[in-house]
C-alpha cells in the first residue's frame, strides 16, 4: 500500500492525540512525521534530515539505527519477545540486574523493574512507605505517609508521580485526586539570587529543608530529587555540594532518599550516573530513558539489601510488595539494555564525553550576550536557555506569543529538531553525536533564538 504524506498528515490530525500537546494549536500546523533515523539524523516523510538535538527526548544515547543494538534486538526475538516476571525469570533480565548492581552505587543490591521513569518512581514512592510499616509497625502506624520534592519537580506522570510533582502548570489541575507532598526550595540560582549566587543559593534551600525535616521528619517516608539537574523545570542546576547536603540531611533525619535519575542516568551529566559527582548513594535510585539507549520501554528501580530483607516473611504474613506490570523484565528490552551497557563500556562513552562537554560550554558562551537569554545552564551534556522578554527584570515574553515555538519550528526549518521547556530552550543532544554536529546543532540553535526573539521583541514595541 503506498501511503502519501497527505494521507499520513490528515489521519495524524484525525486519529491521534499527542502527549503535552495542545491539540487545537497542533492541527494548524503541518505535522513533522519521523520516518526513519540514521545516526545523529532523524528523517521525515519527505526525505527531509534533521539533528537530533533533545535525543528523542532525552532517550538515544549511541544514535539512530545502530547495528549491534539491532542485531541484540533480533537475536533475542529469535528466542522469545515476553513471558512474564510474576513467580517466574527469565536470561536477559537476570543478567541486566547483575550489571545494573555491578555499575550502581555500592549500597543498591536490588533491582525492580517497570516500563517507565514514571513507573520507576511509582515503585520507589509505595516501597518507601511499606518499608517504614514493615519495619517498626508499632513506631511508624499511621505515620512515615508524607513525601518531600523540590518546587518545580517532575517526576512523571502516573498519580503517585504526580503527587509528588511541583510543576503548577502541568498538576494544578489534578490536585483533588493526589496524596499530600511537602514542597522544599529548588536550587534555581537564577530566580533565587540577584547574580547567579551558586553558594547563597545552596545555604538557602539546605536551610529550608532542614527546618521542614527538623518540624516534619516523623512523618516523611522519603524525599524524591533528580540530582545534579532537574529536568522538565527547565533544566535547573544544583550548585556543587547540594546534593551531598541533602543526603546527609535525609540520613540525619531518618528519611530515605530517593534519587530519580531518569533524565539524568547515563551519562547525560558527565558521569555514568549524577550521583556518583558527590558519592551519595541513595536508598532508591530510579533509572529509564537512556537505559535501552532508546530502543524499548524499561525502566528499573534499585534499592538496598536492608529495604528488601523489611519485605522478606511467610506468605501468611503479607509483606510482599503487591506491585507488577505485565511487561515487567521485557525479555526484548533487557537484551538492548544489556547491549546499550557493553557499548557505552566498550566505547569508552563516559571519557569521551568530556571533550564534548567543553566543547559546548565554548559554543554556549556567546548565547550570554543575546539581549534576550537570561541564563544559559550547563551540566554535562545537558543545557539549558532561558529566554527572557527583559534582562534586567527577568521577565519571559507572553506565553500568547509562543516565542519558544516559533525558535524551535526555525531551528525545523534549518536542520534541527529541538524541544523548549516553557521559557527554556533544551539543548540534550545524542551522546555520540561528534564534534561537528554538535557545532551545527548550537549555530542552528543560536540563529533561531537571534532571529526569533529580535522579531519577536520589535511586535512588542
Amino acid at each position: 500500500m503506498q501511503l502519501s504524506t497527505h494521507d499520513l498528515e490528515r489521519w495524524d490530525k484525525e486519529y491521534v492525540w499527542h502527549p503535552f500537546t495542545q491539540m487545537k494549536a497542533y492541527r494548524r500546523e503541518k505535522p513533522l512525521i519521523i520516518e526513519r533515523g540514521e545516526g545523529s539524523y532523524l528523517y521525515d516523510i519527505e526525505g527531509n534530515k534533521y539533528l537530533d538535538g533533545y535525543s528523542s527526548l532525552w532517550v538515544n544515547v549511541h544514535g539512530h539505527n545502530h547495528a549491534e543494538l539491532n542485531a541484540a534486538l533480533r537475536e533475542q526475538a529469535g528466542k522469545i519477545a515476553h513471558s512474564t516476571l510474576l513467580g517466574a525469570a527469565n536470561v536477559p533480565s537476570i543478567l541486566l540486574a547483575k550489571k545494573l548492581v555491578e555499575i550502581t552505587p555500592q549500597s543498591l543490591t536490588k533491582v525492580f523493574y517497570s516500563d517507565s521513569g514514571s513507573t520507576s518512581v511509582e515503585i520507589a514512592l509505595k516501597m518507601a512507605y511499606q518499608y517504614w510499616q514493615l519495619k517498626d509497625p508499632v513506631r511508624f502506624s499511621g505515620k512515615k505517609n508524607k513525601f518531600i520534592s523540590l518546587r518545580e519537580a517532575y517526576h512523571g506522570d502516573t498519580i503517585g508521580s504526580v503527587s509528588v510533582g511541583g510543576m503548577e502548570t502541568f498538576h494544578h489541575i489534578f490536585r483533588p485526586l493526589l496524596f499530600e507532598r511537602l514542597e522544599t526550595p529548588a536550587p534555581y540560582t537564577y530566580r533565587l539570587t540577584e547574580n547567579n549566587d551558586e553558594e547563597a543559593c545552596k545555604a538557602l534551600c539546605l536551610d529550608a529543608l532542614e527546618a521542614l525535616l527538623k518540624e516534619r521528619h516523623e512523618e516523611v517516608a522519603g524525599l524524591i530529587i533528580e540530582p545534579l539537574v532537574q529536568g522538565a523545570a527547565g533544566m535547573i542546576t544544583a550548585p556543587d555540594g547540594f546534593l551531598r547536603g541533602v543526603r546527609e540531611l535525609c540520613t540525619r533525619y531518618e528519611v530515605l532518599l530517593i534519587a530519580d535519575e531518569v533524565a539524568v542516568g547515563f551519562g547525560r551529566t558527565g558521569t555514568l550516573f549524577a550521583c556518583e559527582q558527590e558519592g551519595v548513594e541513595p536508598d532508591f535510585l530510579c533509572v529509564a530513558k537512556g537505559l535501552t539507549a532508546g530502543y524499548l520501554p524499561l525502566a528499573a528501580t534499585l534499592t538496598s539489601e536492608e529495604i528488601f530483607n523489611a519485605f522478606l516473611g511467610e506468605p501468611e504474613e503479607l509483606r510482599t510488595f503487591f506491585h507488577g506490570h505485565t511487561y515487567t523484565g521485557n525479555q526484548l528490552a533487557c537484551a538492548v539494555a544489556l547491549k546499550n551497557l557493553e557499548l557505552i563500556e566498550q566505547t569508552g562513552l563516559i571519557a569521551s564525553l568530556e571533550k564534548k562537554i567543553n566543547f559546548l560550554a565554548q559554543k554556549l558562551a556567546p548565547f550570554r550576550t543575546l539581549p534576550h537569554v537570561g541564563d544559559v545552564r550547563q551540566r554535562g551534556m545537558m543545557v539549558g536557555i532561558e529566554i527572557v522578554q527583559d534582562k534586567a527584570s527577568k521577565k519571559p515574553f507572553p506565553i500568547h506569543m509562543q516565542v519558544e515555538h516559533h525558535i524551535i519550528l526555525h531551528a525545523r526549518r534549518n536542520g534541527a529538531i529541538i524541544r523548549p521547556l516553557g521559557p527554556v530552550i533544551v539543548l540534550m543532544p545524542i551522546l555520540s553525536m561528534s564534534l561537528e554536529e554538535l557545532d551545527r546543532l548550537t549555530d542552528i540553535t543560536y540563529k533561531a533564538i537571534e532571529t526569533v526573539t529580535a522579531q519577536t521583541y520589535s511586535a512588542l514595541k
